[in-house]
């Protein structure tokens, strides 16, 4: 047994997924921390506390424990706001940690803030620190440009991690080349080990059953696009490519729309869905469109089997668990050509790869599987073959746990020469 601190500053393993700040990050949190626990680790997850009503420590599920660190004002804030509270939260895990009776073997940080936080506290307790990035500041910045609103300290502050942490996890191959070529990182400290999908939430099921649950039309060709509904997500490339599959292709379309602050789609919550409205009515296809707002983990498996696609084509993605679990429910996927979505999804074999912020190329992958229903078939066997052999969350589990019994057992070795000393100067 290993007791393994999980640090995810502003990503809670209780946060529901779908909205605006909550997604793959807390659904990672969340499974990692419970498959160390099946591995028999005892497992901390140190988060910020962001509700006043929460308890400081409380125990979820067996050997996992969540601890709310107080980190600024108790309530939700924009992760972009956050940085300023870092100090507390570092100062918060050093006093925590100097009072353990047990002290912990390992720390996993999670985004680039936690790890800023913890690095001084792993250096001093001479434990291993690993970094789960999920998201690197360079190639956001390549993308969002003047979106982006983080400041551009986040690029040092990253080039300190990433020379002094033990260990980096890449999720895909594309995230482990930017963190060699824009990072300069030491590529025999980096691990790539993916995210996953959970077979007791998502996997196959009568694609006429869930049409009938959901209320959809037998005959339609229906296309699914879930996630968070924030620009760089592509949601309006799909809305295009709609368009243009109904009036250049000729097929008879709808189109669902699955995320959002709340679950029923409001455009207070979420600002996005307007612009999202104006762009369908702009297109002609405001009336195929159909915007259902966030829904629970346990509801999406309908989602996923009742659609005859899965369409995802955000700008970048680091990873991109929705890809995943869409293949595991036997369904082929179109998806970006970016990011981890180039690595979970076999162009050609399990769906197809297209440009982002290409409506057209979307509209021609989408129109040779809906006039070729074998194709889309064996592609969504495919794909759930795929995520079965390489993607599941006990996989993810298993290797994570490898790794971090290999990296505490030889902690003992001397540190890095530079370790912690230019982390514990940027959070001071």
């Amino acid at each position: 047994m290993q007791k393994i601190a999980i640090i995810s500053e502003h990503a809670s393993p209780l946060a529901q997924a779908g909205s605006i700040d909550s997604g793959g990050q807390n659904i990672y949190v969340a499974q990692i921390a419970r498959q160390l626990a099946a591995c028999g680790n005892q497992v901390d997850v140190f988060t910020r506390l962001d509700n006043p009503y929460l308890p400081p420590e409380m125990s979820w599920g067996e050997n996992v424990r969540i601890i709310h660190v107080p980190a600024g004002p108790a309530k939700h804030l924009p992760k972009e706001s956050l940085l300023g509270h870092m100090a507390d939260f570092g100062a918060y895990l050093q006093n925590y940690f100097a009072n353990q009776d047990e002290p912990y073997d390992l720390i996993h940080a999670n985004f680039f803030m936690s790890a800023m936080a913890a690095m001084p506290v792993a250096r001093r307790a001479g434990i291993p620190l690993v970094v789960t990035f999920h998201a690197l500041g360079r190639v956001r910045r390549k993308y969002q440009a003047e979106a982006d609103l983080f400041p551009d300290c986040r690029f040092q502050i990253e080039d300190e991690i990433i020379q002094n942490a033990d260990c980096i996890i890449a999720e895909c191959p594309e995230d482990r080349r930017d963190l060699i070529d824009l990072y300069d990182a030491d590529p025999s400290r980096i691990r790539m080990i993916p995210c996953g999908y959970d077979p007791d939430e998502v996997g196959p099921m009568d694609c006429k059953e869930a049409r009938a649950q959901l209320g959809w039309d037998p005959d339609t060709f229906y296309v699914l696009q879930l996630g968070r509904m924030v620009p760089r997500k592509g949601v309006d490339n799909v809305i295009r490519g709609l368009a243009r599959l109904r009036n250049v292709h000729g097929v008879n379309a709808r189109l669902c729309v699955v995320g959002g602050n709340s679950v029923e789609p409001s455009e207070a919550a979420t600002p996005e869905l307007a612009r999202l409205r104006d762009i369908a009515r702009d297109e002609g296809v405001l009336d195929f469109v159909e915007f259902t707002g966030r829904r629970a983990r346990n509801q999406l498996q309908r989602y996923y089997c009742a659609a005859d696609v899965f369409v995802t084509t955000p700008w970048y993605e680091p990873f991109g668990i929705t890809p995943i679990e869409a293949m595991a429910c036997g369904r082929p996927v179109i998806g970006a050509d970016t990011g981890g979505i180039r690595y979970s999804v076999a162009d050609g074999e399990t769906g197809f790869l297209v440009p982002p912020r290409d409506p057209d190329a979307l509209a021609v992958r989408l129109a040779a599987l809906a006039r070729d229903p074998a194709l889309a078939r064996r592609m969504g066997e495919a794909g759930a073959r795929r995520a079965q052999r390489l993607f599941t969350w006990d996989r993810v589990g298993q290797e994570l746990n490898g790794l971090f019994y290999e990296l505490a057992s030889r902690s003992e070795a001397p540190l890095h020469a530079t370790s912690g000393r230019g982390a514990a100067r940027l959070i001071a």
